[in-house]
């Protein structure tokens, strides 16, 4: 089993390409401005969020409760930017999933995941206007 900190560093940058596709075929734009949207999804605090949402909406299975657990928490001697440690942590644990969906190459679930933060992003921005 890996690290779930290499988990995260895997999840971490497949969560960011789906969602610069995501973007790039919705809205088309110059790359400032897509870059500003991406941050909506790809944001610490985002992650974080969805990540209460799923877990109470029971989303995840066994194995991935624990890949989210031990991704939770596990020790980074990096320093989170702009938030708490503990959101910080939080959304190690959702791209430690992303990153271990990923390399186990089950891909129908790992869209099903990225399609659900999505949609959750999205019905919290829209929300708050």
């Amino acid at each position: 089993m890996l690290n779930p900190l290499s988990l995260a560093y895997m999840g971490d940058s497949i969560l960011d390409t789906y969602v610069r596709k995501h973007i790039i075929l919705k809205i088309k734009g110059k790359p400032n401005r897509l870059h500003q949207l991406s941050k909506q999804y790809v944001s610490a605090k985002g992650q974080a969020f969805v990540l209460n949402i799923l877990i109470e909406e029971s989303f995840f299975n066994e194995e991935e409760l624990d890949i989210i657990k031990r991704g939770r928490n596990a020790k980074s001697y990096t320093k989170a930017k702009n938030t708490d440690i503990q959101t910080y942590r939080k959304s190690s644990a959702i791209e430690a999933v992303i990153g271990y969906l990923f390399l186990i190459e089950e891909t129908e679930r790992l869209e099903a995941l990225i399609n659900k933060m999505i949609e959750i992003t999205e019905e919290r921005v829209s929300a708050n206007g």
